[in-house]
């Protein structure tokens, strides 16, 4: 993960953003149990089968999270890379053929530092002193290296998503929507707070657990419509999953779906999803600079805190 734009202090950093061309794609839910990290698992798996060098940000800190599922015990994370605890090839898990980093503890104490390294309020979360805030944003800035794929696996609270605006600018959003009055509710009201509070305009939608094609697109559709009526937000229809028991077997078998049973309907969706995805996020990279634009988010959040939005 060694950069050729070399690192001499801000300006080989500079060099460094302007020639990453990691494809970053955010995987978001309304609600918790939709199948956000059984996609970003089986979209990560996909991806590696077609040759990409693939690196999971796992922000999710709650249990049953992407290293959980795949029986993986992670000694290090993020926040001990920031912390000078150990380096970054220390906390990068390898499972699967694609690389998964922690990154929960970090995120969630970026978000509580301000520029004097102090908690903005008071909580048992580690504030994140100077000196570790160079380490974070070199560590990120290492981990895309040589990355074709970076995929996020975003924090979701209990009926909430927390979303760092570091990993949405920039960035492909898929929204992942279960086939359920629930999902489709909770979605829009995602889709909403994205729209209104973080200026997001494009939103990229994949209907999980659906029965059909039908079934999905009808699911869409009304979604669709209801967001060009309401919000200047735009979304578009990638796919759907169907709903399929084989990808709960191979999650208890500490494995994706298309491991497992690379013949299912559901794996074969995968695969087609991942694929354009690669073709959206081409796209998007060219005009909003990927990794480029996040670290420079990240970079712009360190020393303007109060800019950070909570979703």
């Amino acid at each position: 993960m060694h950069s050729d734009c070399g690192m001499d202090q801000a300006e080989g950093l500079r060099r460094l953003l302007v020639c990453n061309q990691t494809q970053v794609i955010t995987v978001v839910a309304g609600k918790a149990g939709v199948g956000r990290t059984s996609a970003t698992i089986n979209l990560a798996t996909a991806l590696a089968y077609s040759g990409k060098n693939v690196l999971v940000l796992d922000e999710n800190h709650a249990p049953n999270n992407l290293p959980d599922r795949l029986g993986l015990f992670p000694k290090y994370d993020l926040l001990d890379v920031a912390q000078g605890k150990c380096k970054l090839r220390d906390a990068v898990l390898t499972n699967m053929g694609f690389g998964i980093l922690p990154a929960a503890r970090a995120m969630q104490a970026l978000q509580m530092t301000d520029t004097t390294g102090r908690y903005q309020a008071r909580d048992s979360m580690t504030a994140l002193k100077q000196a570790e805030q160079q380490r974070l944003k070199n560590a990120l800035t290492e981990a895309s290296d040589g990355m074709d794929v970076m995929l996020v696996d975003t924090a979701m609270l209990v009926g909430q998503a927390t979303i760092s605006s570091s990993l949405v600018s920039g960035a492909a959003l898929l929204v992942v929507v279960e086939a359920t009055p629930s999902g489709i509710t909770e979605s829009y009201a995602l889709i909403k707070r994205l729209a209104t509070a973080n200026m997001r305009q494009q939103f990229e939608i994949v209907v999980n657990k659906a029965g059909n094609e039908k079934a999905a697109m009808t699911v869409f559709e009304n979604m669709a419509k209801v967001t060009r009526r309401n919000l200047p937000a735009h979304l578009e229809y990638l796919g759907y999953i169907p709903l399929d028991d084989r990808i709960n077997f191979a999650t208890r078998m500490g494995k994706s779906v298309i491991d497992a049973f690379p013949a299912a309907a559901s794996a074969k969706s995968y695969s087609n999803l991942s694929q354009k995805l690669l073709r959206l996020s081409m796209r998007q990279d060219e005009a909003e600079g990927g990794v480029s634009t996040i670290i420079q988010n990240l970079i712009k959040q360190v020393s303007q805190p109060s800019a950070l939005t909570h979703c």
